[in-house]
């Protein structure tokens, strides 16, 4: 009579190599999870800072355009200049013979004052308030900052608007790269070279050219360099432009057909 074999109903268990080899692939599993949460949240810092940057910039070139839509108001233009009524009077003559003669006077706004590649002045009434203001944009303006761009705005004294304006400087962009921000243009579409900037009205012909400019460009550059895309490696740039075309009411020359 033969016997069958009966089967132990006991199962075996892992061995401490399956153990070991179980354990080495969750670790890649887990470890691969966790490389691209980091990876996933580095983009999403990068985009933020770009989002952030791009946002610091539009702000920028919003209170640019609101600043310049008011370019050379009031001027003689709106003005009773032969009125007595003045108190105190008019104040004339201009610093600049080619001025117009009442360019100084702090009631007055002449409009353009200075431009170049990083830097515009100019005088309008920015508050709305009749009150004109000496406004200037300029990167690095209280000397500190390389890459900031910075504000002024100062209620015009009586005297040359040029030199005798005291700046108060706030910054309005960190990080800027650009060689140049602005970009002036002429009513016919001429551009005016980079090349023969800085002009401001202390020349006849620097203060005619400012007479004549009708369109401004911005172009802005943001990037910090310890701040890098995960992709590239390299550091966040962030690129915004603007342009606005000016209601130029110049005073910067006397007898000169503006594009007000």
């Amino acid at each position: 009579m033969k016997m069958k074999k009966v089967r132990s109903g006991r199962q075996r268990g892992f061995s401490m190599l399956e153990m070991l080899l179980v354990l080495g692939i969750l670790s890649v599993v887990v470890g691969g999870i966790f490389a691209q949460m980091d990876q996933a949240q580095q983009r999403a810092y990068a985009e933020r800072i770009k989002l952030d940057n791009m946002q610091e910039a539009r702000d920028f070139v919003d209170q640019f355009f609101r600043d310049i839509n008011e370019i050379g108001y009031p001027n003689v233009r709106m003005m009773d200049v032969t009125s007595a009524s003045w108190s105190p009077a008019l104040t004339t003559p201009p610093t600049y013979a080619w001025n117009n003669a009442y360019a100084n006077d702090y009631r007055m706004a002449i409009g353009l004052v200075r431009i170049d590649n990083t830097e515009i002045r100019f005088e309008a009434d920015t508050n709305g308030d009749g009150n004109v203001q000496s406004v200037r944009y300029t990167l690095n303006g209280n000397g500190n900052c390389a890459l900031c761009v910075q504000r002024s705005q100062v209620p015009k004294v009586a005297g040359d608007p040029l030199n005798a304006q005291p700046p108060n400087w706030g910054t309005e962009v960190n990080d800027a790269l650009n060689p140049v921000i602005f970009t002036y243009f002429k009513a016919d579409g001429t551009q005016i070279p980079s090349a023969s900037l800085p002009l401001d009205i202390s020349t006849l012909a620097g203060a005619q050219t400012l007479a004549s400019i009708k369109t401004i460009k911005i172009s802005l550059t943001i990037s910090n360099p310890v701040i890098t895309d995960i992709k590239t490696g390299k550091a966040i740039q962030t690129s915004f432009e603007g342009e606005v075309s000016l209601n130029n009411c110049s005073m910067a020359t006397a007898n000169q057909q503006t594009s007000c």
